[in-house]
């Protein structure tokens, strides 16, 4: 069991008299009003409040610390991915965030982060703005009346984007810092307005306790179709983990965060993130109702002087997002827990334009492709992204893995052998006919057309041919998708230019996996043959 925190009070938590007003559990108008009064945002047409991040448009991965301490150290992943911080520096971070959180007005969030009340945590959010803690209280899970009476903070996060480090003092790389102690469960956000932070450290937080109750923590969206079949879609920002999992056929787990435990998948959060650059009312027609309503927090998206919104608009990033809670999605999961899957998906955004749309793994291959973790860095998701970036992220998360890839891996082999009824798919969203800058990006209908005809079944008997390159079993003939699609090769204006890259991102997984050295033989072997 994971030890509380005993006490409701801002004592307890090292912040001391409080200069302006203390908003316990504000209610959505309440934050609004709070967020549009101070400037802080705007008020679009339909309802959802538009809010600027400023500098920071996206994650900033060079400055994230989990602190060095004994209870925990000894089971860290200390790698560039988890940099250290003393716990001298931890103090010193605290004590400024918990001064500025004395100097103004406070607002104080309660909420849980997963739907499985054996594996959940209560969290507390304290922020010095209010849209931030409408942004909390949207994408973690709310607490009964009665949840909320007798609740006792087990994780907290102090969020004060306008307090910034000193490097030289506070031994961070920059004025921002987004600091975790594992131990005693606490996250320090300074000098940044980028929302994301508060929600990915705690997954991060997650991924740490979770292993250690025996439950799988995984970066996937997830949903139910027929005869209750769960699909999890593993994959990083950008690759369609949120628009993929709202399909209107099936019914909607979650967006992004899961855990696999003993009965099933359960979703860690209330709400989804959404990516909506360029959000097609046509292709993804959920989401884009949510950019339309009350309660949605749109960040870095622009709106004109009369309140409308312009989604296709990049000037400010790329990576224009939405939080919006699960239940405006209408065929959300309010129960937002399922059962075990019979589909696994890895979500790939391949910028080289050689991998096929739409793949089955072996057990060894799936076990390979989990700890490659290959997909393309899209614009906007971390600062200084521009354009799509190939990359390895291990266990499709390694910025929020703060142990060893293998354990997470171990985790999965451990799944798969339980459930030996799961199919394992690679499904690629990103590019065809040409790397990026050359071809396009994979149609979305193609997309759902080979997902739906894989997790219905229809796939199950079609013939399948043997990448020569990469070993995948692709189908030849999926009915209702383009042919020629299944063969990335064809869709090249020059064959050879493909095998010559095809050849290239070969070896980039073999160098890559050249760090595994503690795998099994047949997982070292399931990778590219060329």
């Amino acid at each position: 069991m994971i030890a509380t925190v005993p006490g409701r009070g801002l004592a307890d938590h090292g912040i001391g008299e409080v200069a302006g007003r203390i908003h316990w559990h504000p209610t959505v108008s309440q934050l609004y009003m709070h967020a549009l009064q101070r400037g802080d945002a705007r008020l679009a047409e339909g309802g959802a409040l538009v809010v600027d991040t400023g500098e920071h448009t996206g994650r900033s991965p060079r400055d994230k610390f989990i602190v060095r301490e004994p209870g925990s150290e000894d089971r860290v992943w200390w790698s560039d991915v988890n940099a250290d911080l003393s716990v001298g520096a931890f103090e010193r971070l605290r004590d400024k965030l918990t001064t500025r959180l004395g100097e103004g007005d406070l607002y104080v969030v309660d909420c849980f982060a997963g739907a499985d009340p054996a594996h959940r945590i209560s969290v507390r959010v304290v922020t010095e703005s209010p849209w931030h803690a409408l942004f909390a209280k949207t994408l973690f899970i709310d607490p009964t009346e009665e949840e909320l009476a007798r609740m006792e903070t087990q994780a907290l996060v102090l969020h004060a984007p306008s307090a910034t480090a000193v490097p030289e003092e506070d031994e961070t790389r920059s004025g921002t810092f987004v600091v975790l102690h594992p131990t005693r469960m606490e996250v320090l956000i300074g000098g940044t307005y980028y929302a994301g932070e508060i929600k990915k450290s705690i997954f991060t937080l997650l991924n740490d306790r979770l292993p250690l109750e025996g439950v799988f923590p995984m970066h996937c969206s997830a949903n139910v179709g027929a005869k209750n079949k769960v699909a999890v879609f593993f994959g990083l920002s950008g690759t369609g983990k949120t628009t993929l999992s709202a399909d209107p056929e099936r019914d909607l787990v979650g967006d992004d965060e899961h855990g696999w435990g003993d009965d099933g998948v359960f979703n860690f959060e209330g709400g989804c993130y959404a990516k909506v650059i360029r959000l097609s009312e046509e292709a993804e027609p959920d989401i884009f109702r949510t950019t339309r309503i009350f309660g949605t927090v749109l960040e870095n998206v622009v709106v004109d002087e009369r309140g409308e919104l312009d989604l296709d608009d990049d000037s400010k990033t790329e990576n224009t997002r939405a939080a919006y809670k699960l239940e405006q999605i209408p065929h959300a999961l309010p129960e937002k827990r399922a059962g075990h899957p019979s589909a696994v998906v890895m979500l790939t955004a391949d910028a080289f334009g050689v991998l096929p749309p739409i793949a089955r793994l072996s057990r060894d291959q799936a076990m390979y492709w989990f700890l490659s973790g290959f997909t393309s860095k899209l614009a906007g998701t971390e600062i200084g992204v521009q354009e799509p970036q190939p990359t390895f992220s291990t266990c499709f998360g390694a910025p929020f893995l703060p142990q060893p890839p293998s354990v997470y891996a171990g985790l999965l082999g451990q799944k798969l052998d339980a459930h030996p009824h799961v199919v394992v798919w690679l499904v690629n969203t990103g590019w065809t006919g040409g790397p990026y800058g050359v071809g396009s990006r994979m149609p979305i209908r193609a997309t759902r057309g080979l997902l739906n005809a894989a997790l219905s079944g229809k796939l199950d008997s079609v013939e399948y041919r043997v990448d020569e390159v990469f070993g995948l079993e692709v189908p030849v003939l999926v009915p209702g998708v383009d042919a020629s699609l299944l063969d990335p090769r064809s869709t090249w204006d020059d064959p050879e230019a493909y095998d010559s890259k095809a050849r290239q991102l070969a070896r980039m997984f073999r160098e890559n996996f050249e760090r595994f050295d503690d795998v099994a033989p047949g997982i070292a072997a399931a990778g590219p043959r060329g």
